[in-house]
């Protein structure tokens, strides 16, 4: 039931989804299956308006937002793309609380880019990694830090003008893993102005796999020069001169082959739905619903992993279960119910969406009260 909805930290819903997405699908078998050559102006045009909707939520520039399969893969194009001085003999910072999937590919890339990976470690205890310990451990010998804006495992959100402040200072690279909050809670890469961001259209925004994006700012584009390039990497892509690439002066530049054009236009219809949106009043939604459940697990005295400080989180809220209601049976039991919810370990996330209504919450807390007591 979609009023029983708490995984917008995963895949988000909105009304008509399935619909739109259905239409979305058809309208691509319909032109590519046509015998004419107008598919691909059909396709690249449609991608293109992908990116601009992304634009407009990052208020990013022209020609600084461009498509990647994920968060992984954006992130592995650009620091391929760096300039070696960038990271060779320095180090990467990031925190124990970032997405695993990037750490994975800093701990790969350590050695054959001839950088040190240093994890700012979560206290004893804690389920995030604190702000004042990653500052202290970002020191002038940090040639690149990874922020995560907000953890999939607590919600915290980092207090993102100090760092991007502090990192200035220390004379850093500075990229953003925005994935948690986007299209959430607003975000701005030029205030405070990071080198790159990186997100996916899944969550928030009610997008489908693949429909990852790369925000690169212009300065950075400058010196950037990835290592897959191809014929979509030049200013004309059908200059097939082989001896005479040349990078695009923009973001293109980190395009290579032939683009893949389908999980955008997959998830248009959900951009363009959001685009729609009174994104003050979502938030809000967000926030009472929010609140709500905090409330609650006081009241079931249950661990809250997220910080209580709106300011300081996302838009989920994460509960440690006692060892006495094991995360994934409670997770199979809600979803008997009618309820979606998914755990990390001993944490049960909840992240009310859209169409999450306040009877809905009522209804999650009423069951895991219920669960509680017969436990």
């Amino acid at each position: 039931m979609s009023d029983t909805y708490f995984l917008y930290h995963s895949i988000g819903l909105y009304p008509e989804k399935t619909a739109d997405l259905t239409a979305a699908m058809t309208a691509f078998a319909q032109n590519w299956g046509r015998s004419d050559d107008g598919q691909w102006g059909y396709a690249l045009d449609k991608r293109a308006q992908f990116v601009a909707r992304w634009r407009k939520i990052l208020n990013a520039g022209e020609g600084t937002v461009t498509t990647a399969e994920n968060v992984t893969s954006a992130f592995h194009t650009l620091l391929a793309a760096l300039p070696a001085q960038a990271l060779a003999g320095r180090r990467v910072l990031v925190g124990a609380d970032c997405f695993p999937s990037n750490h994975f590919l800093l701990a790969g890339m350590a050695q054959k880019y001839g950088f040190t990976l240093q994890t700012v470690p979560l206290r004893q205890g804690a389920a995030f990694v604190e702000d004042e310990d990653f500052l202290a451990a970002w020191t002038p010998e940090v040639g690149l830090a990874l922020l995560t804006w907000v953890s999939s495992t607590s919600s915290h959100r980092i207090d993102l003008d100090a760092m991007v402040a502090h990192g200035r200072r220390m004379g850093s690279l500075i990229g953003c893993d925005i994935t948690q909050a986007a299209g959430l809670i607003p975000y701005d890469v030029t205030a405070p102005a990071v080198d790159f961001a990186i997100s996916t259209s899944l969550k928030w925004m009610c997008g489908t796999p693949g429909a990852g994006v790369l925000y690169v700012a212009p300065a950075l584009i400058a010196e950037a020069q990835p290592e897959p390039r191809g014929w979509f990497s030049q200013d004309n892509p059908f200059s097939w001169d082989i001896n005479a690439f040349t990078y695009a002066p923009d973001i293109r530049r980190f395009d290579n082959g032939t683009p893949g054009t389908i999980a955008a236009l997959a998830s248009l219809p959900a951009l363009d739905w959001h685009a729609r949106q009174d994104h003050a009043a979502v938030l809000a939604h967000n926030r009472r619903l929010t609140a709500r459940l905090i409330a609650a697990a006081d009241e079931m005295h249950l661990p809250l992993i997220t910080p209580r400080d709106a300011a300081k989180r996302g838009g989920s809220v994460m509960l440690r279960l006692p060892e006495t209601l094991p995360a994934a049976q409670i997770v199979t039991q809600l979803r008997a119910l009618g309820i979606s919810t998914d755990a990390r370990g001993q944490t049960l996330r909840l992240s009310p969406g859209i169409m999450t209504t306040l009877e809905g919450t009522e209804t999650l807390i009423t069951a895991l009260q219920n669960l509680q007591t017969r436990a």
